[in-house]
């Protein structure tokens, strides 16, 4: 039977009221100590009356109020016991749950608010990073077609010709990077996990960016300079490795120092080999550590592509990294350098 609020208001009132009439009926004929009982008794009834008809409505409405939640998300709120209904402090307890709500839910906003701004940062740079190339590769095109008086010399058209070539280029290589970081994190592409030697792996990029670094008058050290050859064995993707070494050499080569070093340090431990590529360079902010491995990211907006890239090797090095079970590391100070660091499985003892 459900009573209305008014109707076990009235119930209450009429039952705390006989309680009361009883008493001053019976009260005054009984002896001190009786009477003192009986008012005792008639205090506690009352008492008891009221508190009992409180927590029922109360706790009717919270029911309901749970309910509602329930109905909206199963998961955030557990049903109420029968025992929970009789228990002191329900509203404080209901207040603190909804409080608790609300702070998940602004906590939950803000994040979809900070998703939005990447968002919106992630198309604005997308569609800088893909304009370049293309308005580049289309001027010069078009400056040749546009020559209707054929007053453009061949060696001038070939030169144009071969800078619109290289812009596309650019182009494909950008949409090529694109398509793998979707598919990395979709997960469709496999590691083709097999042993290979890091020193001959890292001597390699080392002669693979010896021109780029000569530029820069930047010396390539491996470190502890006396790795024996085909010593430090993992397993893991070759290929994808070597990509991901080359865009950390590379960026340590741009942003360290001139004349600078780049250090590649090998360590092995029990079970796994420690990579860390370190430059002598200006360092990374605290505030930008966080979201260097973020698509297009830059933490010197002021650098051109030539000089700073696409911003896309280290957002596809994360998850590289991460599809073999491990994470990098940064660690730098403004000033002091940058280090980026990952492990890497041995090869388990046969």
């Amino acid at each position: 039977m459900n009573l209305s609020s008014r109707t076990v208001a009235v119930i209450v009132a009429l039952l705390v009221g006989a309680v009361l009439t009883t008493y001053a009926r019976i009260g005054p004929t009984l002896p001190f100590r009786e009477a003192f009982l009986a008012a005792g008794i008639t205090v506690a009834a009352c008492f008891l009356l009221v508190y009992l008809t409180f927590e029922a409505l109360l706790f009717r409405e919270i029911n309901g109020i749970y309910a509602g939640l329930e109905h909206i998300k199963r998961k955030e709120f557990k049903k109420l016991s029968n025992k929970f209904l009789f228990r002191p402090e329900p509203v404080k307890r209901v207040r603190d749950e909804i409080l608790e709500m609300a702070e998940r839910r602004q906590a939950e906003l803000d994040e979809l608010m900070r998703l939005q701004a990447l968002r919106r940062e992630f198309l604005a740079d997308v569609s800088h990073e893909l304009k370049t190339p293309l308005f580049a590769a289309q001027g010069f095109v078009h400056t040749i077609l546009d020559d209707e008086d054929n007053d453009i010399d061949p060696a001038t058209r070939r030169k144009f010709l071969t800078k619109a070539a290289a812009s596309l280029d650019t182009l494909d290589t950008l949409v090529q990077d694109l398509v793998t970081i979707a598919q990395l994190e979709k997960g469709v592409v496999r590691m083709r996990r097999q042993r290979f030697d890091l020193v001959g792996l890292v001597q390699e990029i080392f002669e693979l960016l010896e021109q780029q670094a000569a530029r820069r008058d930047t010396a390539l050290e491996l470190f502890p300079p006396n790795l024996p050859t085909e010593g430090l064995l993992v397993v893991a993707d070759r290929n994808r490795i070597r990509q991901v070494l080359i865009n950390m050499i590379d960026n340590a080569i741009k942003y360290g120092r001139d004349a600078g070093t780049v250090r590649v340090s090998l360590v092995e431990g029990n079970r796994q080999i420690r990579l860390a590529v370190r430059d002598d360079g200006d360092g990374i902010a605290p505030e930008h550590q966080g979201r260097i491995f973020e698509r297009f990211y830059r933490v010197d907006k002021s650098r051109s592509r030539d000089s700073g890239g696409t911003g896309l090797g280290l957002a596809i090095s994360k998850h590289i990294v991460e599809a073999h079970k491990s994470s990098i590391r940064v660690q730098s100070e403004v000033g002091e350098g940058t280090t980026l660091s990952f492990k890497l499985n041995k090869p388990k003892p046969m």
